[in-house]
């Protein structure tokens, strides 16, 4: 798939999924990043904002398979990957796939479920394959995780480990729409649900054919460097504990090499690494408790750090280094 070819697909995907969203156009881009670069995303907000609506838009612009865990204190790990049962009639044990067998999952609430109900998805986001009682089974392509959590209500809430965190991508808060982009909803919902006459504008094939070209996408050494450059000043800036890790520097290049594909470029611009920086980084920075208590968050952290760090003065065009 060229360049061009990738930002038709997210233009016809973006276009499809605004017909349901309003005032989502930036949710949906970096949902699409996630998507083409082969991550996962978190999604921090309070209830009613549009968050499963998001997903199974998404889901059905791409005419792809959605399943959705409400997670809560009693979900075990076989609710999510599956168990194998014994089958009276024929005589063996046979596999029944959990909801994590599909290719669009949201996992709402995530943080309601207990840390081995939590770890039961690590595997799968990783590996994209599920083990069940020593037998390895491969998810189907594309897969994306979105997992909702609320950030007010923390009450019987199991907070997600910095291993768990890190496997995420993102993490976006969806945020409130502004008074002209709610009345342009209650319109819009006024007389049908749009969700309802949805069509698919895309296949998975298309899905899978951006996330091989993705890595094709030239990362010049100068970007590579002010990447660099920013990783490790989290893990040196003032009032941090835990900084980012190689992890996260990886999944930063690769977010904006998605980001170019998607924006038809075939390298990533110093502009795409400020534009990612921090739905990419910010959970993956743990402030100390003297910085939280003075009403700092990792938020400011990496605003900070973008702000102190050279930028490279140009693109280098592929093939120059």
């Amino acid at each position: 798939m060229d360049q061009m070819a990738g930002a038709g697909l997210a233009a016809r995907i973006r276009a499809n999924v605004e017909r349901v969203m309003v005032g989502k156009g930036e949710v949906i881009e970096l949902l699409l990043v996630a998507l083409a670069a082969g991550g996962h995303v978190l999604i921090e907000d309070v209830p009613g904002t549009g968050k499963t609506m998001l997903a199974k838009s998404l889901a059905r612009s791409l005419d792809a398979s959605f399943r959705r865990i409400q997670f809560t204190p009693d979900l075990l790990p076989s609710d999510v990957t599956g168990l194998s049962y014994y089958n009276q009639q024929r005589g063996e044990f046979e596999f029944r796939p959990g909801p994590v067998f599909a290719q669009v999952l949201l996992a709402d609430e995530i943080n309601r479920a207990t840390p081995r109900t939590q770890s039961a998805l690590l595997e799968c986001m990783e590996e994209r394959q599920v083990t069940v009682e020593g037998v390895t089974r491969p998810l189907a392509r594309p897969f994306i995780v979105l997992a909702t959590q609320n950030p007010v209500e923390q009450e019987g809430t199991f907070p997600l480990p910095e291993a768990q965190l890190d496997r995420f991508l993102l993490k976006l808060p969806a945020g409130y729409p502004t008074a002209e982009e709610e009345l342009a909803m209650l319109e819009r919902f006024r007389s049908a649900d749009p969700y309802r006459e949805l069509e698919p504008v895309a296949s998975v094939d298309e899905v899978v054919a951006l996330q091989q070209a993705v890595p094709e996408v030239h990362v010049s050494r100068p970007v590579q460097q002010y990447i660099v450059d920013l990783v490790r000043a989290t893990r040196t800036a003032a009032g941090v504990e835990l900084g980012v890790s190689p992890r996260g520097a990886l999944a930063l290049m690769r977010a904006c090499q998605a980001l170019a594909a998607l924006r038809g470029r075939d390298y990533v611009l110093p502009d795409d690494v400020q534009h990612l920086a921090r739905p990419v980084l910010t959970h993956r920075v743990i402030c100390s408790a003297q910085t939280r208590l003075r009403g700092q968050d990792a938020a400011g952290v990496i605003d900070a750090v973008l702000s102190a760090t050279a930028v490279p003065a140009e693109a280098v065009p592929r093939g120059v280094d």
